[in-house]
Parts: structure tokens; sequence; C-alpha cells
């Protein structure tokens, strides 16, 4: 368990994952938080992530920081999306190593699992099966990730857990209609259509794949979690015979469909919906199996129309200023 007093370096802490651990780590109580923007500290260099370390000298890390996008983004641009994470992952290893960093949270991706795995996903899954081709760059990033936390738990007896959460949205997200993830892109997209009187608009795909989705808050809670625990439960991930990963994720899963209708709901959005079967669906379905953290005493607590309701004053917020 982390003392309040903590010196704990949040990497990637304006993101939406990082800004929500942050908030959940400053209300706990944790008055020791490392922080340093882009602006200033660019963690694809390897030289410039050292020199953070060895002046600021964490005692823990979460890292958060990476370069994430939705299947267009993805899809188009897979070198920059495995050679800037594989950066950035590389680089904070080995200094949080070199200065002596015994407790490392990292922070993975659902897409993680294979296309057409077995429903709901279990963290025994990975590299089961062949990748979505249209994430598959960033999360081969993500599985590097987690075998440098195993790897260096077994060879230098570190406490690095790999934590790997659904599909996130919240405060902060990225709302650009062409980079960012279906729920704030739906936010957007209706959000508009409504204001210009649309009657229809067209969204990508069938609309038949199933999602699973977590409000950031909750993922920032967990993680909390996950580096409070105590330590005969932390044991449970540090052995020779599984990777330190654990699913983060709320059990429960909707189609696309539903998603759009929940979304349209909650912006006034009247319209009709098209769909453009030219365009991907991406992974047919990506339901995590939550039984672990679930087992250890953790559960989400913000459903999803909450959510999307507080996503949407967010976006609002954030859209007219």
């Amino acid at each position: 368990m982390l003392d309040r007093s903590t010196r704990i370096f949040v990497a990637g802490h304006r993101g939406l994952a990082g800004s929500a651990i942050y908030r959940c780590l400053e209300k706990s109580g944790f008055t020791n938080i490392v922080t340093c923007p882009r602006s200033d500290l660019d963690l694809t260099n390897q030289a410039a992530t050292q020199k953070l370390f060895a002046s600021e000298k964490p005692q823990a890390v979460v890292l958060a920081a990476a370069k994430v996008g939705g299947i267009l983004a993805n899809y188009e641009f897979p070198a920059d999306f495995i050679q800037e994470n594989l950066s950035i992952q590389n680089n904070v290893f080995e200094a949080a190593f070199r200065n002596g960093v015994q407790h490392l949270l990292f922070l993975g991706s659902s897409c993680i699992y294979p296309r057409d795995c077995a429903q709901p996903m279990k963290e025994e899954h990975l590299m089961s099966g062949p990748l979505e081709l249209t994430n598959r760059a960033y999360a081969v990033a993500k599985i590097a990730g987690i075998e440098a936390c195993w790897a260096h738990n077994r060879q230098h007896g570190t406490r690095y857990i790999a934590a790997m959460p659904t599909n996130l949205y919240g405060p902060g997200d990225n709302y650009d209609l062409e980079n960012s993830h279906v729920l704030p892109a739906l936010i957007r997209k209706l959000h508009e259509a409504k204001e210009s009187d649309a009657l229809n608009i067209s969204i990508w795909g069938t609309g038949l794949a199933w999602r699973e989705f977590l409000y950031s808050d909750d993922l920032g809670e967990a993680c909390l979690f996950l580096l409070n625990l105590p330590k005969r439960q932390q044991d449970l991930f540090f052995n020779d015979r599984r990777p330190p990963l654990i699913n983060v994720g709320t059990g429960m899963e909707l189609q696309i469909r539903d998603l759009v209708l929940k979304v349209a709901n909650v912006v006034g959005y009247e319209g009709e919906v098209s769909w453009d079967l030219s365009r991907p669906d991406g992974t047919p379905r990506k339901l995590l199996d939550n039984s672990l953290i679930a087992n250890l005493g953790w559960k989400a607590a913000i459903d999803l129309d909450q959510g999307i309701q507080m996503a949407y004053t967010d976006f609002l917020s954030r859209y007219e200023s």
C-alpha cells in the first residue's frame, strides 16, 4: 500500500485517463504528485525522460501517457502508433528501473485481446489468437508494455502491474470527429446534427458491434485501488506463471446501435440515423471479464446513462468555449 506522502509520478496527467487518476489521487489526499506536461517533457526522448526521473526521484509511477485514437487514426497511421507508444513505454520503464522505482502501474487497452476472442475476455486469453487489423500496431505496443512489466518483475523483483481498461470516456475527452473514439465522436456528431437541424446523419459501420464503456473517474478509482492493494493480494500478480495483468471494466456491454440511441436521447437529436456499410466496425465484440478485480473488491460506480450525461455536459463546456 502507498502512503499518502508517496512521491508518485503520473505520466500523461492531462490525458483522459491520466487526468482522472490525478484527480483521484488528489481527492484521496496524496500530497506528493509529480507531473510534467508534454510541452516540457517528451517521453519519447530517452535522455529527457531519464533526466526527469533523476531529478524528481518518484517512488511510484502511473504510466498513462500514450498516443491514442479511434479506428480511422489507428488504421491510417499504424507506424506512428507503434513507434511512439513503444518509445514512451521503453523510456519510462528504463528510467523507473534505473532510479529504483518499485511500484509502477501501466495502462493498456482491451484491444490487446484477439479479434475473435471468447467472451467475456479473460486475462489468460492474451496472445491466444490474431489481433484486430485496424488497431494491431497499437495493440502490439500495449502487449509489449505488459511483457515489460512481467520481465522487470521476474528479473529485478519490482512490483509492476498492467491494468487493461475497457473503452474510456469522460471529462477532458477528445471530441475530434477524425481522431476520437466512438462515444465522444457520437456526442459531437449528434450535437452538431441537432444544432443544424439535420434530418439524417450517417454513422460508420453496421452498428452491430458490441462495446463496453467505463467512465474515466471510475478508472481513476480502480488505479488507486490497485496501487493500495495489501501485499498479500498484490502477490497474486507476481509469479512466473502469468503476466501481472488485470482487466478493468464494468461487465456490461451494448451494441453501437443502442449506444447511438442513448447519446441521441441525452443530446436531444430526433433525426434519422443511417449506417455507412463501407466503413469498418472494428472488433465485433470486446467485453472484459471483470471477475479478478471484482473479487478483489472493486466495481465501477457510474452507469452508462449517468456517464453520458456528464460527458455531454463536459463537451458543452469545452465546445462552446
